[in-house]
């Protein structure tokens, strides 16, 4: 997971992209890297890989349940790009571009700021609020 392509490989599962043609052009991976990120993918048990053409054969990537409960993750991880990334990758929080994509809420149909919150009292959750504590102690 802490490589930039299986990170994009997973914004654009995330996004609909299944077919390993359409993972090449959205990520710009090379066919190698590509491959090899896939392979790596499946094997972590993110992604399965399913036949969907018999004659010749040819395959798609799925999330799996595992892969899905990543969603949150990949979330916040791009508001923080949005944030320190930048149009063209470079660390520029004072950039006025603004992010590349909007995250549309279906059920309301607005835009949304992704935040991280508290189960128990829905306050936001920063750093500075938390503490950590084994379990059993």
């Amino acid at each position: 997971m802490g490589d930039s392509w299986s990170f994009l490989i997973l914004r654009d599962a995330f996004f609909g992209v299944r077919r390993f043609d359409g993972l090449l052009k959205t990520t710009g991976a090379s066919p190698n890297i590509l491959s090899a990120r896939l392979k790596k993918l499946v094997s972590f048990g993110i992604l399965e890989k399913r036949a969907y053409h018999q004659k010749p054969l040819r395959f798609e990537y799925r999330l799996t349940e595992k892969g899905r409960d990543l969603y949150p993750a990949i979330v916040l991880l791009m508001k923080w790009g949005d944030r320190w990334a930048g149009a063209n990758g470079v660390d520029d929080a004072n950039s006025a571009a603004k992010p590349p994509i909007a995250l549309i809420h279906r059920t309301c149909g607005l835009a949304i700021d992704p935040i991280l919150e508290c189960d128990k009292c829905g306050e936001p959750i920063t750093v500075q609020d938390m503490e950590w504590k084994a379990i059993g102690d």
